[in-house]
């Protein structure tokens, strides 16, 4: 076993004391060792119940004859990390995440590892870990938060965002905003819509590397607890089995968890973590097949913030293996991925059946022919942008505008609240991304005071930073070269007339090429907004968000 190089052997005697100070005994050591992250903390709401969670995965693991070993990892909430400077951290975490597993899992060589996550950036760290170390290894999630309630209607956290718009254009009293932030988040789990944790979730079924379920079945139930003893179970047999992520996160689990991806409706945040996750598995994954597999894989779910239904609804109706079921029977996912539950990903689905229509659609009936999102390009995003579609209200898939210029999330923000947005009108938010603000903050505060002053169907935004997965409307994120770098954006002024073709796959400026180029022969790069610490650091190496915003590979 891996863990014999740190308990076997007569010079390991030293370190066998220090297992016997921990009170760890000779028959524990005897068995497999698995780490289990755990990613705790008092801050976020889809992690304050992983204590609990946690111990149901140790008590799996002691019953199938493992050894567990808990560690912590970081987490931030992006709700409350959104508009300030704080969500500069958020993406960047990310690469935290994947280093202290890594460093963790090196420094005492655990035979298999449980990855206990929920949340954004948790999720695809600790895949990243898991395709970078290659142990055997298992994902488990805390479970999505259930929807809350307010007179009579079912509610998510993008309600409350855009309720503060409502507020602001007079729609609403400042009464019943009180009363939607008292009851839109009743308990833990990662927020109740198909956002960035519910996306990443949910995919790591498609991927192969969680129990069927980990998507969506709710934090506060029973079922939750189980499915932690038999992830728990499952991570000893995975080490005797010897069953490693490199067979799992290969080629047809990346189509698989793309195609997933595209029926559902997910973030625009998978656009940069499966290909993160993919770079550490030795898979390439570019925009362009991001756009084949849409093309060809039709919209089956409109889940919060694009519809009336929420992750429970999705879990009611069957779950991830409903979806990819429905998706195999078509031809539209392969079947014979290999999982970490030993057998195929057909194999797991084979009995799933759709229990709901009207939450999960047939091929035959879907929501749009094509999935939740595309790629566009055009002279104002040579590298590629990135839309959710499946969240733009059909009379602006094609979009005429003038620009609104905003050098940050907060200018924006002060001019959508200020009034000085009127319809029709592009607002263009640059300088946020991966290096320029630095760490390419979600900007979900703009894009739902829009939706919340009533002008999600006539004005578009688009930006070099990215949108949460809470946003709905035309917002366009990822636009590469990011201004930072001397993309187009960069040299946009207000007045410029900006093209959207989404059917089409087009983001253009209505410049003729001699303009265009005459202004990028006239920028200057800007002073950098961060000097010091880790953000300062992370600016220096991390690439652009088409390739996922990973860090630079060492020459």
């Amino acid at each position: 076993m891996r863990s014999d190089a740190m308990k076997k052997g007569l010079e390991k005697a030293p370190h066998r004391s220090l297992f016997k100070a921990l009170g760890i005994t000779d028959q524990e050591l005897e068995r497999p060792i698995i780490g289990v992250v755990n990613s705790f903390n008092e801050i976020v709401p889809g992690h304050i119940h992983m204590r609990e969670l946690v111990e149901a995965v140790k008590a799996g693991i002691r019953m199938n004859g493992g050894t567990p070993v808990e560690f912590p990892a970081i987490a931030v909430c992006d709700g409350i990390a959104m508009n300030h400077a704080g969500m500069k951290y958020s993406l960047a975490s990310r690469e935290l995440i994947a280093d202290s597993v890594e460093v963790m899992s090196m420094a005492h060589p655990f035979d298999g590892l449980v990855l206990v996550t929920a949340c954004d950036k948790m999720v695809p760290g600790m895949l990243m870990a898991a395709a970078r170390l290659d142990i055997p290894a298992i994902i488990f999630s805390g479970g999505p938060m259930l929807a809350g309630r307010h007179r009579g209607r079912d509610l998510s956290l993008s309600n409350i965002f855009e309720a503060v718009g409502a507020v602001r254009a007079g729609k609403m009293t400042e009464a019943e905003l009180v009363e939607i932030e008292e009851s839109v988040c009743p308990g833990c789990g990662s927020c109740a819509g198909m956002f960035t944790a519910n996306s990443m979730n949910c995919l790591t079924e498609a991927l192969g590397m969680a129990l069927p379920g980990n998507g969506t079945i709710p934090a506060v139930s029973a079922a939750r607890r189980r499915l932690a003893k038999l992830t728990g179970m499952r991570a000893v047999d995975l080490v005797r089995e010897d069953l490693r992520p490199s067979q799992v996160m290969n080629e047809k689990a990346f189509a698989n968890g793309l195609a997933l991806d595209m029926a559902l409706g997910c973030s625009t945040n998978t656009v940069l973590h499966l290909p993160a996750i993919a770079r550490e598995a030795g898979v390439e994954i570019s925009l362009d097949l991001i756009n084949r597999v849409s093309e060809r894989t039709p919209n089956l779910c409109k889940l919060s913030p694009m519809g009336p239904y929420f992750m429970q609804d999705l879990d009611e109706a069957g779950g991830v293996s409903a979806v990819l079921r429905e998706l195999a029977d078509h031809g539209l996912v392969d079947g014979s991925a290999l999982t970490v539950t030993g057998r195929t990903l057909g194999e797991n689905v084979a009995r799933a059946e759709v229990r709901r229509r009207e939450v999960i659609r047939s091929v035959e009936d879907p929501h749009s022919p094509s999935g939740g999102i595309a790629i566009l390009y055009g002279n104002l995003a040579p590298g590629g942008a990135v839309v959710k579609k499946a969240g733009v209200a059909p009379e602006m898939l094609r979009h005429r505008g003038p620009a609104r210029v905003y050098n940050s999330e907060e200018e924006a923000v002060q001019a959508i609240m200020g009034g000085a947005i009127n319809k029709g009108d592009v607002i263009v938010i640059r300088y946020e991304g991966p290096k320029g603000g630095p760490g390419m903050r979600e900007m979900l505060t703009p894009t739902a005071a829009v939706a919340g002053l009533g002008l999600d169907k006539d004005v578009a935004l688009i930006t070099d930073g990215r949108f949460s997965g809470a946003t709905r409307g035309a917002s366009i994120g990822h636009i590469t070269p990011e201004a930072a770098e001397g993309g187009p954006i960069a040299v946009l002024r207000n007045g410029d007339m900006i093209e959207i073709d989404i059917p089409n796959g087009r983001l253009d400026v209505l410049l003729d090429e001699g303009e265009l180029a005459a202004r990028l022969e006239k920028w200057t790069r800007p002073e950098p907004r961060v000097r010091k610490g880790y953000l300062a650091r992370y600016a220096a190496m991390v690439t652009s968000a088409g390739m996922g915003a990973v860090f630079k590979k060492p020459e």
